[in-house]
């Protein structure tokens, strides 16, 4: 009788633990700037993520001024304002709603591509959405490699912060993210989760 293999993962816990089981949502941050550089690290490391026709839809404003994130902190839930205004920085994650322009480059194996969804603003929109939010999944679990914490919010007047910010209908709003060292006084224990049994399902 052979025995099981255990399962393993090529990941070492010290980086599972990183970027999944010691990673948390955070809602108040230490005053330590988050540099340009480390930005770039994290969307240079997460660009490589899959999304379809290599559309890379996702847009990324980044947040640092008093002024700017005042701005956005209007169009914000009342319980998402003053995290904001504290965090050392706020990336807004935005979809560029005419990503078909640029699939002639980031695409050419299907020249077609860029007409297929010009041709089509539902299925532009719908797709736009779905890669945009992958993408946005990839920037957090970078912000974590990064050893920082991620703050995702969904709280916010999309009409209100798309007039603000992308007046010109290019880009719609779909994730405000504040980012920095996480402040840990005080946290909330972890929410419970589904187990394997719960969601996956064998045919």
């Amino acid at each position: 009788m052979t025995t099981p293999t255990k399962p393993r993962l090529v990941l070492d816990a010290s980086a599972q633990d990183l970027l999944f089981r010691q990673a948390r949502t955070a809602d108040r941050f230490t005053s330590e700037p988050v540099p340009d550089d480390t930005i770039r690290a994290v969307y240079d490391l997460v660009r490589d993520g899959p999304t379809a026709f290599n559309q890379q839809p996702l847009r990324i404003l980044l947040l640092r001024s008093p002024e700017s994130r005042t701005r956005l902190a209007a169009h914000l839930s009342r319980s998402n304002r003053e995290k904001t205004l504290r965090a050392p920085l706020t990336a807004l994650l935005a979809v560029d709603n005419q990503f078909h322009r640029k699939l002639s480059r980031l695409f050419p194996a299907f020249p077609g591509a860029a007409d297929l969804y010009a041709e089509n603003p539902a299925l532009r929109e719908r797709s736009a959405l779905l890669n945009g939010t992958l993408q946005a999944a990839y920037f957090i679990i970078g912000i974590r490699a990064a050893g920082l914490a991620a703050g995702p919010m969904s709280g916010f007047d999309e009409d209100g912060v798309n007039r603000e910010f992308f007046p010109s209908g290019d880009l719609s709003a779909l994730l405000v993210v504040n980012i920095g060292r996480p402040e840990c006084s005080g946290e909330r224990p972890r929410g419970p989760r589904l187990s394997h049994s719960e969601v996956c399902t064998t045919l």
